[in-house]
């Protein structure tokens, strides 16, 4: 199985994180993955973002941090190999 990847550049996005305009460079991958767990959870988007912020340390930056929040989702979708 061939997994077609976009290797596009990363692309600025706006975020409102508690009153406050933000933005963060994320790859369209992991935008589109980003915005269809906030929805299979219920949530906006901003919320979803601002939940992650809080949750995350200071050594990590919003974006990472949304890169890595989505990976994690993914790899507890997955099977076990």
């Amino acid at each position: 199985m061939t997994t077609l990847i976009d290797y596009g550049p990363p692309r600025k996005r706006s975020l409102t994180l508690r009153g406050h305009r933000t933005s963060v460079s994320l790859e369209d991958a992991f935008w589109a993955a980003f915005r269809r767990l906030a929805a299979a959870e219920g949530k906006p988007i901003n919320a979803l973002a601002a939940e992650i912020d809080e949750a995350r340390g200071i050594d990590c930056g919003l974006a990472a941090a949304i890169r890595l929040y989505v990976l994690a989702a993914l790899e507890a979708e997955a099977p076990d190999s």
